[in-house]
């Protein structure tokens, strides 16, 4: 028991001070290469945070288990916008580009109902991971070119530190996530086991939540820094990710069948959460604290409701 509660206070820590110089590294590269605070966010740190969910992932379908990349995904998906934004805009109101509201969001409601009407057909084939994948490639490159640079208004004047240097503390501090968040999940979930919690209330609760702590912790971090661009460029960045490459690459291991079963509340409430979003940040182009607070109640709503229906 004591080794697993050193455990959970071992990956807090390392969730903690790794989100920190995760946002002090990207924002650094922003700087150096010319770049949105917003692109950074949506590529290096949105796709970087969601690695433990790629993993998992790719384990399960090596395994021949890839179904369970599935629920990995949309759980993700939901805690990221629920919870994690939520939080985010709890500690700060995070405002956002009219870019964003124009492309981004829409875009990610585009693949959350393709994602969700291939998924009910029954199979997602190798054929929409493949080109699930190439379209995120396409997503990338269209970002780069079309976001200004340094929008963000409160950036730091002091000079920002080497590209080498950066490059150092993101992959240092994507390790610490990792590896933070796994010991985390660990210590937890054999704690919950020594109390007779079932795999399957850990699995909806301590795991999904656990493989979503590097997008947390770098996202509250980010909207302490005042990088509030950033912070949301993670959440979306990494729903975007999490559906066209996470899914994609599993699919392409392995097709993901019977897509269509037992989901269907967890699509709706995605698909539903992504809407909201976008209706929040259109009002006034900021995510108030109010609302925040509104995200995080709902995901409360949904993680209780799931485990007593379950």
């Amino acid at each position: 028991m004591w080794i697993d509660i050193l455990y959970i206070l071992l990956g807090f820590v390392l969730l903690i001070k790794g989100g920190d110089f995760l946002v002090d590294g990207a924002v650094a590269i922003a700087r150096r290469a010319k770049l949105s605070p917003m692109v950074i966010g949506l590529t290096i740190v949105g796709f970087g945070t969601s690695s433990p969910e790629l993993l998992v992932s790719i384990q399960a379908a090596l395994g021949g288990s890839s179904g369970i990349a599935l629920g990995n995904v949309v759980g993700s998906n939901i805690a990221n916008i629920a919870l994690i934004l939520g939080t985010a805009a709890i500690f700060r109101a995070c405002t956002v580009q009219k870019l964003t509201l124009r492309v981004d969001m829409p875009f990610l409601l585009f693949i959350s109902a393709l994602f969700v009407g291939i998924a009910m057909s029954g199979t997602i084939s190798r054929a929409a991971g493949i080109i699930g994948f190439l379209l995120l490639c396409t997503f990338i490159v269209w970002e780069i070119k079309n976001y200004p640079a340094e929008t963000q208004t409160d950036i730091e004047e002091k000079e920002p530190m080497a590209i080498w240097k950066a490059l150092i503390v993101i992959a240092l501090s994507f390790a610490a996530l990792v590896y933070g968040s796994d010991k985390l999940v660990e210590g937890a979930s054999n704690i919950a086991r020594a109390l007779g919690v079932s795999d399957r209330v850990i699995g909806l609760t301590i795991v999904a939540v656990g493989t979503s702590l590097p997008e947390l912790f770098s996202s509250v971090a980010a909207a302490r820094k005042g990088q509030t661009d950033m912070a949301i460029g993670n959440v979306v960045g990494s729903a975007i990710f999490n559906i066209l490459c996470v899914v994609g690459i599993s699919a392409a291991i392995s097709p993901i069948h019977d897509a269509n079963v037992g989901f269907y509340t967890d699509y709706i409430c995605m698909i539903s959460l992504s809407g909201l979003l976008w209706f929040f940040l259109a009002t006034k182009q900021t995510l108030e604290r109010w609302e925040g607070f509104i995200l995080v109640a709902i995901y409360a709503i949904y993680i209780t409701s799931t485990v007593i229906i379950s």
